[in-house]
């Protein structure tokens, strides 16, 4: 196996943070350099349990620095990179889209261009990996699966920026003949999730004896991959999977909101010894979202077939397991739901 200086962007955050974690510990013989902006989602506790490795840098950047990229690369003699930086809530992307515009589109081609320009032409010898989401398909109906060759839709400007960015990876490789990958997952849930999502959202909302926002009807149905199986499907694709090909990866685990959410408040209330159906009477139903897609649900069949992964883990399994790691890193949950976290809860939901 040939030394590798892998850039990991957005290595700070949620999924980031379980890709790090993860080659960092199976390759001690790579360097792993996170970049990390540090905005709100971006944490070092996340990583506090490798901080010392050897093998482990951290560059605080943002990727629409293309300066502070370019000096990145030459100081650490980048080969190859797994980005994975993004702004990722759909909620977010409703109230400002320019944000999503920059650091989704913007700040990828900054990537794209980083790498053509340093790697100089030898493209064989490198790889851009770039992680995107399920979103990019739009919505399905009752039935069906996303595939890899599903057309794009994206109804929200989070899922059209990530499309975009999508696009310009794959002109690159068409024009510049850049080694690429792309892999599109479903939702992600586990330890060190900020939150702003449902499942860790719900979480702390149940702790602290707050409402359940349940959008609309809570009918919308999602896709859920347990994070350490998306981190170990990166990890394949990285190593195994084929130049200019795309990968969807999905949990093959399909449930409805409000299914998901009655499960959720049926663990919580085990966990923390409540009456049966205490946390359910915090279920408030609230405005629905504008461009709210009914339902994702990913084909996982390419990448079982061709690299053998599936998930390891059931729905019920890593929940309960998510459940417990917010439980017992209570410090963590309080850091992150401090100061301008309160402000957004509050102005996402109190007014719905």
């Amino acid at each position: 196996m040939s030394k590798k200086n892998i850039l990991i962007t957005g290595g700070a955050g949620f999924i980031g943070s379980h890709v790090v974690r993860l080659f960092v510990e199976k390759y001690p013989d790579y360097k792993i350099v996170n970049l990390d902006a540090l905005t709100y989602a971006g944490n070092l506790e996340n990583l506090a349990d490798i901080e010392d490795k050897p093998n482990y840098f951290f560059e605080k950047v943002n990727i629409l620095d293309a300066d502070k990229l370019k000096e990145v690369f030459e100081k650490h003699e980048i080969t190859d990179i797994v980005h994975l930086a993004a702004e990722s809530h759909v909620d977010r992307s409703i109230v400002s889209p320019l944000d999503f515009v920059y650091t989704n589109v913007i700040g990828t081609v900054n990537l794209l261009n980083t790498a053509r320009e340093q790697w100089k032409g030898e493209y064989d010898q490198h790889l851009f990996y770039h992680v995107s989401t399920d979103e990019v398909y739009g919505a399905l109906g009752d039935t069906g699966l996303f595939t890899e060759e599903t057309p794009y839709h994206p109804n929200s400007p989070y899922s059209a920026s990530k499309a975009s960015s999508d696009h310009f990876v794959r002109a690159y490789a068409e024009t510049y003949h850049l080694r690429t990958v792309i892999s599109n997952c479903s939702n992600n849930y586990g330890p060190y999730h900020f939150p702003e999502k449902l499942i860790p959202l719900f979480i702390n909302n149940i702790i602290n004896k707050k409402p359940l926002p349940v959008y609309g009807d809570g009918l919308y149905t999602r896709d859920w991959l347990y994070v350490k199986d998306h981190a170990i499907a990166i990890d394949l694709i990285f190593h195994k999977g084929r130049k200019d090909e795309t990968y969807n990866i999905g949990g093959f685990n399909e449930w409805r909101n409000i299914d998901l959410v009655k499960l959720l408040c049926k663990i919580m209330d085990e966990k923390l010894g409540n009456i049966s159906g205490t946390s359910e009477q915090l279920i408030t139903y609230v405005k629905d979202r504008p461009g709210h897609d009914r339902r994702y649900a990913i084909d996982a069949t390419k990448i079982n077939k061709e690299l053998g992964w599936k998930p390891t883990v059931t729905f019920e399994e890593g929940l309960a397991e998510t459940v417990d790691w917010y439980l017992t890193n209570t410090r963590w949950l309080d850091h992150v739901t401090s100061g301008a976290y309160q402000s957004y809860y509050e102005s996402m939901y109190s007014a719905r």
